[in-house]
């Protein structure tokens, strides 16, 4: 007998934009004029699927419209990560900037500038199959669990189904063509969830090829 699926958390979407923050020093840094590092991070990745930002903006509306404080969402609000506003201004008013700043990207996601991951959260939300391949299957307690790199491989081909193994391949292609740094490429897959070495005699780029052969080609 299967288990009741629990229900999303009511501010679901505004937590993801909120974690942005809290990866980026925990403090509202946007101005009216210019989106800080927390909502840049969030803008870049909601550009590639701008339904995000709506979601995000209903639910600052719908927090706003109720209050903060209010009994009646104190519980939800209470799961929130809690990001600090600058001296002056309190979590209402930053909402209203971030609210703004969204709704004109809503107008034209194209304008928002491009560029890599800036941080963990952003790693993972960009590559979320490789991060669950990753930190599931090669951290650095993989030991625990099986005998060996590669073994620990063949277990996440037995064991995942077809289509996330085929877009954690796509993703690693991605990733191999975007990052052109090995410094930028270890930076990226240990965000990602990858704390071990490569084979003896293997570079890190030479590594995923391999892998992404195989989960592609299982």
């Amino acid at each position: 007998m299967s288990l009741p699926l629990q229900p999303e958390p009511r501010f679901y979407e505004l937590s993801d934009l909120l974690t942005a923050y809290a990866y980026t020093g925990f403090t509202f840094t946007d101005t009216t004029e210019t989106p800080g590092p927390g909502l840049s991070s969030y803008l870049r990745i909601a550009a590639r699927d701008p339904a995000r930002a709506e979601t995000a903006v209903q639910q600052i509306d719908e927090l706003l419209s109720v209050g903060l404080f209010s009994e009646e969402i104190a519980d939800d609000v209470e799961d929130l990560p809690h990001i600090r506003p600058p001296m002056g201004t309190n979590v209402e008013d930053c909402l209203r900037i971030a609210r703004d700043h969204l709704n004109r990207f809503l107008e034209d996601p194209s304008r928002v500038p491009q560029m890599n991951p800036q941080n963990a959260w952003e790693w993972n939300e960009r590559f979320p199959q490789l991060s669950q391949f990753l930190g599931g299957y090669l951290h650095r307690n993989y030991s625990e669990f099986h005998a060996s790199p590669e073994d620990a491989i063949d277990d996440y081909v037995s064991e995942v189904d077809l289509e996330d193994r085929t877009q954690a391949a796509q993703e690693i292609t991605e990733l191999l063509t975007m990052v052109s740094s090995d410094e930028e490429l270890h930076t990226g897959t240990t965000e990602l969830g990858l704390d071990l070495l490569p084979p003896q005699g293997m570079t890190l780029r030479q590594w995923l090829e391999l892998i992404r052969q195989r989960i592609a080609g299982a």
